[in-house]
């Protein structure tokens, strides 16, 4: 019995390293560097985009984005719907979350944005659930 319990107290801990793979920038559809683009005008922080292609079959990128407050989400979410339509016919297929402004999620089909108040974005940590796809690699001036 003791000689089980001492291989139990020295279980050997394991670690995952996962592929540091990018994706250019270069790549992207030019709905989603303008969602990008529209975020950052109005001041969105923590801007990255999850490149999905070689994971997942219901899209292709996830752009996230944080916002400071329920307005600013809002007003994030704002921009980037209404220059899609505007600059490219982009339509959405659905909104969610827009009312309570914590997490507003964007489904444009190809791509989803999700914009985050701060304190969501670090609970619902979608970096961390998706840390097997590739991150797209950003231009300083995003």
């Amino acid at each position: 019995m003791e000689e089980l319990q001492e291989k139990i107290l020295h279980r050997e801990s394991v670690t995952i390293e996962v592929e540091n793979n990018t994706t250019p920038f270069s790549d992207l559809d030019e709905e989603v560097k303008l969602a990008l683009h529209c975020a950052s005008e109005k001041k969105a922080s923590h801007l990255i985009v999850i490149d999905l292609r070689e994971i997942a079959s219901f899209t292709e990128f996830f752009v996230v984005a944080s916002g400071s407050n329920q307005r600013q989400v809002q007003a994030i979410a704002d921009e980037i719907n209404e220059q899609l339509k505007k600059q490219m016919n982009t339509r959405l297929v659905r909104t969610e979350g827009y009312t309570t402004g914590e997490w507003v999620l964007l489904d444009y089909g190809d791509f989803i944005v999700h914009v985050f108040e701060k304190n969501a974005r670090e609970f619902y940590d979608l970096e961390r659930l998706w840390l097997d796809a590739k991150r797209v690699d950003l231009p300083a001036e995003i």
